[in-house]
């Protein structure tokens, strides 16, 4: 049975006993939680969250690419989010590649991706530009309650940047 296969099964089993929650699209808290893609960030446990209370949109890196900005424009726009936080994590796979990635795909399969790998070095730094990217686009209605963190992998802690900044 391939990995797929034994999700499909589990959805079965999880439908069996599935009852409609009466909820709608529109979180519950008013916020939209950008984090990495990394499986070892269970975002719902770490923040205490339940099912319809946050958007979580997530990516490699957590970083603030166009397509996380048209998420939270629609998640602000049309289902009333307010607050947005980003979270990157200690040991991240994103700082131990280069844009160069892009020129090794090039030459493996003959097309440049059209895409930015947003690599970076330092998550706390990239945090503070992906909170910089947020507070000023003019497609999102709410920037004043915006916060960054990075949660490290060993203790389980959110560590936050720049509070102060805000």
């Amino acid at each position: 049975m391939s990995v797929t296969d034994q999700l499909v099964k589990s959805n079965r089993d999880y439908a069996d006993g599935f009852s409609d929650p009466g909820m709608d699209a529109r979180p519950v808290l008013g916020v939209a939680v950008v984090a990495c893609m990394d499986a070892r960030l269970d975002l719902h446990a770490a923040l205490g969250l339940e099912l319809g209370d946050c958007h979580t949109i997530r990516n490699a890196g957590g970083v603030v690419t166009d397509d996380v900005i048209r998420s939270l424009t629609i998640s602000q726009h049309k289902l009333g989010t307010r607050s947005i936080v980003l979270i990157h994590h200690s040991g991240c796979g994103l700082e131990a590649i280069t844009e160069d990635f892009r020129t090794e795909l090039e030459m493996a399969v003959g097309q440049r991706p059209a895409w930015a790998v947003e690599a970076f070095r330092d998550a706390d730094q990239d945090v503070r530009q992906s909170m910089q990217r947020v507070r000023t686009n003019p497609f999102l209605l709410h920037t004043d309650d915006v916060r960054g963190f990075v949660f490290d992998v060993k203790t389980g802690l959110l560590r936050e940047i720049d509070r102060e900044a805000r």
